[in-house]
């Protein structure tokens, strides 16, 4: 008798495996987690965990770029120059928007007579760990541009690097301190910071695992900067993706890779055309 029950017990498991959902219960299964990536130009990023939480990265208020209000939780600054710090184009979306001095992470502090520090960061915020890397703004040791701070942020079991107005190629302890990579965010442009070669050693430097975002660089209606084209030569083109009509990048969490994609971005999300008019 007890083999029976055993017998019948494990049918009636298999049978229960192979029927498919009920309907009503059909796309109620657990959603994959995602990360999300905008830009807003230059080297303005939001970044959106899986739980919703929002990190913006230098967020300025240049015309040419709409002066986007973005949404975020926590802000992120490499530098104090005002295409990299304008604090008051972050929205938190609450009553009082203006977010609290102490969700704002400045890598660079400067006095009013101008003299620059690096702010050492390696702070936990929940399970999210927001760390600095100190650089320069320029090959001079920032005697030209002053100083500038990688940032490092650890969320969702992800590493987002974000280069600032980086000015130089990285030391070894530099890179060192940054450690493994999954997403990296990269000056281009030249001119105020690397160009595009000396960009695509620093991306064999750091080696970033999924994806790679060309950033402070010209586009039309912006061309103070060079364009992406040099560091884009020699990156083969199956690695390319190109996406104008977005500025947004989604992708699961636990994403694989077996080499960087780089993406580019548009610096807004395209709005659908206007419906035509009823007759």
């Amino acid at each position: 008798m007890y083999r029976l029950l055993v017998v019948v017990g494990g049918a009636a498991l298999l049978l229960g495996s192979l029927v498919p959902p009920h309907p009503s219960l059909r796309g109620q299964e657990p959603k994959a987690k995602t990360m999300t990536i905008r830009w807003f130009g230059q080297s303005f990023f939001q970044v959106e965990d899986s739980a919703g939480r929002k990190f913006a990265f230098d967020p300025h208020a240049i015309p040419a770029f709409g002066r986007a209000t973005v949404r975020a939780d926590f802000a992120i600054v490499t530098h104090p120059h005002d295409d990299h710090a304008l604090i008051e184009m972050i929205d938190t979306g609450k009553k009082d928007a203006r977010l609290p001095e102490a969700d704002v992470y400045r890598g660079v502090t400067e006095t009013r007579t101008g003299k620059q520090d690096w702010k050492v960061i390696d702070e936990k915020r929940g399970t999210t760990r927001i760390r600095t890397v100190a650089t320069y703004h320029d090959t001079q040791n920032g005697l030209q541009r002053g100083k500038n701070s990688v940032f490092v942020v650890e969320v969702d079991g992800l590493v987002i690097c974000h280069l600032g107005d980086l000015g130089h190629e990285l030391t070894d302890a530099q890179v060192k301190a940054i450690g493994k990579v999954d997403v990296l965010m990269v000056p281009v442009g030249g001119i105020y910071t690397i160009n595009g070669e000396q960009a695509q050693a620093v991306v064999k430097q750091l080696k970033p695992r999924l994806y790679v975002l060309p950033m402070h660089y010209g586009v039309p209606g912006y061309d103070d900067l060079a364009g992406p084209e040099e560091f884009l030569d020699g990156v083969p083109k199956d690695r390319v993706k190109k996406l104008p009509a977005t500025n947004e990048l989604t992708f699961p969490i636990d994403a694989k890779a077996d080499a960087p994609t780089v993406v580019l971005l548009g610096w807004k999300k395209e709005e659908p055309p206007p419906a035509p008019p009823k007759k």
